[in-house]
């Protein structure tokens, strides 16, 4: 008989079988890997977290091949590690890993701000993630801040108005967030950024490009010191 699933895993499975819908008659790996993804980035599947192929199938209505191959492209994408014998986990990312991480943010993310031509800018999506995160903030919900936080970064990377960029850094955004569990207090970590993200929101408004980069620049290097120093 097999052990029950722990409560925090047991709601993660009950939250994909409500996604279970997003896949009609038409599923593919494709939508698999692209509802497990989401589930990543939201913190639902922690690092370290052994994902079942009998329950996460169960729960997506899926088939075991379906599934192999959503974890194929999953791990490709560095979020997921498989392990011989012993099944497919979540990835425990590394310092190395999150330098690595921070390197291509700032080639993408400051990239996309210096590369905007004459404003005004359409930065809806930028000023929503912002209003999101203070509402989160308010609401007590930091795991939903942080969530915010993403969908921010991926709305400034947006600008670039690249398709494969966009791909890209969901992915990167994604793997991002499994280094976040590592900081034990969200609201300490993130509550600062709240007011950055705000600057850097209006600074766009207002038509400062290259002000914003700055700003930018600056905020992900505290970012990734405050992640390297938590690191254990």
């Amino acid at each position: 008989m097999s052990a029950q699933p722990p409560a925090g895993l047991s709601a993660a499975l009950s939250d994909l079988a409500a996604d279970r819908a997003l896949l009609g008659r038409t599923s593919t790996a494709e939508r698999v890997a692209a509802i497990l993804r989401e589930r990543i980035a939201r913190g639902s599947f922690p690092p370290g977290t052994r994902l079942s192929e009998e329950r996460i199938c169960g729960a997506l209505g899926v088939s075991r091949n379906t599934l192999r191959e959503a974890f194929r492209l999953l791990t490709h994408e560095r979020l997921l590690v498989h392990r011989l014998n012993r099944g497919t986990f979540v990835r425990v990312l590394t310092d190395t890993d999150i330098v690595d991480i921070y390197r291509v943010r700032r080639l993408v993310e400051c990239a996309a701000l210096r590369g905007l031509g004459e404003p005004p800018y359409d930065v809806a999506e930028v000023r929503a993630a912002v209003t999101a995160g203070e509402k989160a903030a308010a609401d007590g919900d930091w795991q939903e801040c942080s969530t915010a936080n993403i969908r921010f970064h991926q709305a400034l990377a947006g600008l670039a108005g690249s398709v494969r960029t966009d791909e890209m850094m969901r992915g990167v955004l994604a793997e991002l967030r499994l280094a976040f569990h590592i900081m034990g207090d969200l609201r300490r970590f993130h509550d600062p950024y709240l007011t950055r993200n705000q600057e850097l929101a209006g600074a766009l408004e207002a038509g400062r490009k290259a002000a914003a980069e700055q700003l930018l620049a600056a905020y992900l290097d505290d970012s990734l010191r405050q992640l390297l120093e938590a690191y254990p």
